[in-house]
C-alpha cells in the first residue's frame, strides 16, 4: 500500500518507464557500500551498544542517506547478524591461512599453537576488528536461527585448534583435558578485547608469546 499523501501524476504527464527503477548510487555500488555499512555498524555497536545505535547513526557514519541501509539490510537486527557472520567468516579465513604458511606442518606442536594464538590475536585486536566485542556484548540480541548459524561457524573455528591441542596433550606439554583446555584458552584470549591497549607498550606478538608461555608446560 502507498501513503495517501503522495502526489498523483497529472494527466498528460510523461509516463514512467516500466520495469525496475534506475538504481541509485548506493545500489550501483552495492558491494562496497555494504562493506562500509558493516564496518560502520560494527564500530557503533561496539562503542554505543546495539540498542542505543540507530540506523540513522549507521548511515551517517557510512556517509549515506538515512534510508540507504534498508536497501542492503532489512532491519537493524539483520545488520547486527551480518556484522557477526562476516566477522566469523573473516576469522575462519585468517586462521586457515595460518595453516598454509610454508613450514607450518613441520613445526613442533608448541610452535603451531603459537602461530594459532598470534592469528587469533590478530582477529581480536587488529585494526577494524570490532565484531568479536560485538558478539560478546550483543549475543542475546540475536534470534534463535541467527544464533544457530553463528554457533556452527564458531564450532568450525574452534575445531581448527583440536589437532594441535591433542598433540600437545599427548606430549605432556598440555596437562588439562583437550576440550577443557580449548574452552579456557579461547575464553582467556577473547577477553583481551576488554583490556588490551596497544598504547601501553605490548605488541600483539608479545601478547601471543606471553599467552603461550602461560598455557604450556615447559619442556
Amino acid at each position: 500500500m502507498m501513503p495517501d499523501d503522495l502526489p498523483v501524476e497529472e494527466a498528460g504527464a510523461p509516463k514512467r518507464p516500466r520495469g525496475r527503477p534506475r538504481k541509485t548510487v548506493d545500489e550501483r555500488d552495492d558491494g562496497n557500500r555494504r562493506h562500509e555499512l558493516l564496518g560502520a555498524a560494527a564500530q557503533l555497536f561496539r562503542r554505543k551498544g546495539f540498542a542505543a545505535t540507530t540506523t540513522r547513526d549507521i548511515a551517517a557514519a557510512a556517509g549515506m542517506q538515512s534510508g540507504s541501509p534498508f536497501y542492503h539490510f532489512k532491519s537493524k537486527d539483520a545488520l547486527l547478524f551480518a556484522v557477526m557472520e562476516q566477522g566469523m567468516h573473516a576469522a575462519l579465513a585468517r586462521q586457515q591461512a595460518a595453516f598454509g604458511v610454508p613450514g607450518y606442518a613441520t613445526l613442533p606442536p608448541a610452535e603451531q599453537l603459537r602461530a594459532l594464538v598470534h592469528a587469533h590475536f590478530a582477529v581480536l585486536l587488529g585494526p577494524g576488528n570490532d565484531f568479536v566485542p560485538v558478539m560478546l556484548y550483543e549475543w542475546r540480541s540475536l534470534n534463535v536461527r541467527q544464533r544457530k548459524v553463528l554457533a556452527k561457524l564458531i564450532a568450525d573455528y574452534e575445531a581448527l585448534w583440536m589437532p594441535v591441542l591433542t598433540a600437545l596433550h599427548a606430549s605432556g606439554q598440555l596437562k588439562a583435558p583437550v576440550g577443557l583446555a580449548r574452552l579456557l584458552m579461547l575464553g582467556a584470549l577473547n577477553w583481551s578485547v576488554q583490556w588490551f591497549d596497544a598504547r601501553k607498550g605490548a605488541s600483539i606478538e608479545e601478547l601471543g608469546n606471553a599467552a603461550v608461555s602461560l598455557f604450556l608446560k615447559e619442556s
